[in-house]
């Protein structure tokens, strides 16, 4: 397949005014000028935009279901503060149709997390937006852990009458278990015999990863505090940290710069519900850009739609972002900061096929999704706006 007649924008490298994209067995083969087009199967881009599909690193896509009560409520095992055995791929419908919306709008990779009412929540994916059995759509699993800070586990545990109920114990349970995980792990280094070997923990198992660096640890935090707190557990325990939603981030920024954290910034496009969330601005991808920081936009699905991405983007350059770094902030920055970019957020050649063409330029409100391809496939598209 290759894609002709198409504004060219990488998001890795310079845009090609007018020119073509091919690919074969899912991975992209080549991107050039027209002048060298190749031959073959054409889909004519009509002089629109062929950007990369979308990346969002931190939603709960087909966890707390659309149309749905406690039915579909899959995102929080609020009987037990400590769940990192957890695994979000036994939680994910793919059918629920999200998943078809947000492809629609082109976003064709998410991570997916579980909720934040617990201080140690399970382990979150990486996952392509179509297919029909969630094992088929895996990109990598587990990406990351998710730890939870602030008001959430608080408030949660607080309605129950159990710990954690301030912010002190939230951090002391995420300590706790992260030694015990570490002891665990000496434990089985030392066994000589199979039966010298501890008891299995699948929780403290489920915490290897994450202490041995192979695994990321994202931590939900929203006030400066949270953020530093989360800093703070990731060096005692030489963790691989990213920040989500980092909602009062861009007020200390260029201390976060200094400590080459990266932030998934959002969701901007919903209501201030809780004291924590009082300094939400969509300035904040724009602040912390210009500061250096490896700064993502997020949608949080459910909280703001991921069909919605776009929108996302376009309100953080109406706040002072410049394009392309808005539109690399729900593509290569995203991509980067999970550890896909070897597969996904630009395209370059060896990458996966995940192409969004749109009928102009993304950022305008007029602006229709023409085609979406992921893996190489044509997406079935409806009539939609980004």
């Amino acid at each position: 397949m290759i894609i002709c007649n198409g504004k060219i924008v990488p998001m890795e490298g310079e845009i090609i005014e007018n020119g073509f994209l091919a690919w074969e067995n899912g991975k992209i083969t080549a991107v050039g000028s027209m002048e060298n087009l190749p031959r073959g199967e054409y889909f004519d881009a009509q002089g629109g935009w062929v950007l990369p599909g979308l990346v969002d690193a931190h939603t709960h896509l087909g966890l707390f279901e659309d149309s749905l009560g406690f039915e579909g409520e899959d995102g929080n095992e609020d009987t037990d503060p400590v769940t990192p055995q957890l695994r979000v791929i036994d939680g994910i419908n793919p059918l629920e149709r999200s998943f078809a919306e947000a492809r629609q709008a082109g976003v064709t990779c998410c991570a997916v997390s579980p909720g934040s009412c617990n201080p140690i929540a399970g382990q979150i994916a990486a996952v392509k937006t179509v297919g029909r059995r969630i094992d088929d759509m895996i990109v990598k699993a587990p990406c990351a852990m998710k730890f939870s800070l602030g008001e959430n586990p608080k408030s949660c545990y607080n309605d129950k009458d159990e710990a954690p109920v301030t912010r002190m114990a939230t951090a002391a349970l995420i300590r706790e278990t992260l030694h015990k995980a570490q002891e665990y792990a000496a434990q089985k280094q030392r066994a000589e015999e199979p039966g010298d070997a501890p008891e299995y923990d699948g929780k403290l198992e489920a915490l290897l990863p994450v202490l041995d660096g192979r695994c990321q640890a994202h931590f939900h935090a929203h006030r400066t505090d949270d953020i530093f707190t989360a800093l703070r557990i990731a060096k005692e325990f030489s963790l691989k940290p990213v920040i989500l939603h980092g909602t009062e981030a861009h007020l200390v920024a260029d201390i976060l710069a200094e400590e080459r954290v990266p932030i998934c910034s959002g969701p901007f496009l919903t209501d201030r519900s809780k004291p924590e969330l009082r300094h939400l601005t969509e300035q904040a991808p724009a602040l912390l850009t210009q500061a250096g920081i490896s700064a993502a936009i997020i949608t949080d699905h459910p909280e703001t739609p991921l069909k919605h991405m776009m929108r996302c983007a376009v309100a953080a350059v109406q706040a002072g972002m410049q394009p392309l770094d808005a539109l690399r902030a729900i593509t290569i920055v995203p991509a980067r900061i999970l550890g896909l970019d070897d597969r996904v957020g630009s395209l370059a050649v060896g990458k996966d096929a995940d192409v969004l063409i749109t009928s102009g330029d993304p950022l305008d409100y007029r602006t229709t999704v023409r085609a979406v391809f992921i893996n190489g496939t044509l997406i079935k598209q409806e009539d939609c706006t980004l």
